[in-house]
């Protein structure tokens, strides 16, 4: 009978992760872009923000330039393509780091904790932490790597009023 508790424990777990799943879907709603008037030839003449004053240009992962993709995974989450949402490693060395200095100085969040953040935001707190990391694994057990880098490149804050890296490259560049 000692070999039933394993897989009856992998089991309830599973269970536990797949009711909680469906308590709590992942908060994904649909963005409104900003409107951009374009000529015959398609392009922009004039954009307008969206009714709450936010610039939002939508863009795919294809109209973006790989040294972006590189320059971005590089300094935000260089293991984006190999963790499942969380990468330990970096969660326990920014929680050491913090430590020793008696404050926060560095961060343990991955590119996917980051996109749960900013579809769910919660305080910075244990517990809004621990939000932000059921999240992130929930965006990944149900959307593509690429899917996840898509919701980065649109939501992401640029400053003010401006979000994602199309309205970004329009208003900064």
């Amino acid at each position: 009978m000692r070999w039933l508790w394993p897989p009856l424990v992998f089991l309830a777990l599973a269970l536990a992760l797949y009711g909680l799943d469906r308590l709590f879907p992942l908060p994904l709603r649909e963005v409104q872009p900003a409107r951009v008037v374009v000529a015959e030839d398609g392009t922009p003449l004039w954009r307008f923000a969206d009714k709450q004053g936010v610039w939002r240009y939508p863009v795919t992962t294809e109209e973006v330039a790989p040294a972006y993709f590189e320059a971005l995974l590089n300094y935000e989450d260089r293991w984006f393509w190999r963790h499942p949402g969380i990468n330990p490693i970096a969660v326990l060395r920014a929680a050491g780091q913090n430590l020793r200095a008696g404050a926060i100085v560095s961060g343990g969040s991955t590119l996917t904790m980051q996109v749960a953040r900013l579809i769910d935001p919660q305080p910075r707190s244990f517990s809004g932490k621990a939000v932000q990391a059921w999240r992130a694994l929930q965006l990944e057990w149900h959307l593509s790597k690429r899917e996840i880098l898509t919701l980065y490149l649109n939501r992401a804050p640029f400053g003010g009023t401006v979000e994602g890296v199309g309205a970004a490259s329009w208003i900064w560049l």
